[in-house]
This record gives structure tokens, C-alpha cells and sequence, in this order.
């Protein structure tokens, strides 16, 4: 499993192509809403989920796939980017597993994922 508490894990930055490695593991009406790539691992949001793969070994044909279910958030936090600060982030409290952080750089739509975090975990 990944180690959601280090931080330097998660700066991710928005990769269309990044949620290809997540396909086989969507099930019937389930689709990728964004995919972010920080530099070999990466997340992707569907509309049931969120799925974290860490890539391991050296060639990187080793990965560990997470699945974060959004029914099973209790509490979650939206960080939007500002004026000077570019990075935001996204806080998910989850009943069992504890908090997961993700931070992203540069544009991404973290308000249309929070939609969808609200509608799966109101």
C-alpha cells in the first residue's frame, strides 16, 4: 500500500494518458473522471473512486494499486490554488485507513472531483 504520508509522493500534476493504468481494474459504468502523474506514481479519480498506483522497482513494471472508495470518506478538506500559491490540495479522512493528502501543481479541477466526493460521501 502507499505511504500516504509522504508528502513528497503526492505533488502531482494533471496526466490524461496516466489513467490507461487503471482500466483493468474499472468496473461496468465506472468512468475516469481526471488522472495526475507526479513522477512515476500517479492517482486517478473515477466516478466511484479514487485509485493510487505506486510504481515500484527500477524498470517500473512492478505497481501497487490502492483503491479508495469515496463511500467510505467520513470528512474531506478542499484547498484551492490563490494569487501566489499555485498548489492545491485535497485532505479525505477515510473510516479505518485515516487521512489521505494529496497536493497537486499547476490547474487542475479539484472542484468538479470534490463534487463528486460530496455526492459518493454526503
Amino acid at each position: 500500500m502507499i505511504d500516504f504520508e509522504n508528502k513528497s509522493l503526492f505533488k502531482l500534476k494533471q496526466n490524461a494518458g496516466f489513467a490507461e493504468k487503471v482500466t483493468p481494474l474499472l468496473i461496468d459504468g465506472e468512468e475516469v473522471l481526471d488522472s495526475f502523474k507526479s513522477m512515476r506514481d500517479g492517482v486517478v479519480f473515477t466516478s466511484k473512486r479514487i485509485i493510487a498506483v505506486n510504481v515500484q522497482g527500477i524498470t517500473g513494471s512492478k505497481k501497487d494499486f490502492t483503491s479508495l472508495p469515496y463511500k467510505n470518506i467520513i470528512a474531506y478538506s478542499v484547498e484551492t490554488t490563490g494569487t501566489l500559491d499555485i498548489d492545491s490540495e485535497l485532505e479525505l479522512y477515510f473510516s479505518e485507513l485515516g487521512k489521505v493528502r494529496f497536493e497537486f501543481s499547476g490547474k487542475c479541477r479539484l472542484m468538479d472531483i470534490a463534487h463528486y466526493i460530496a455526492r459518493y460521501a454526503l
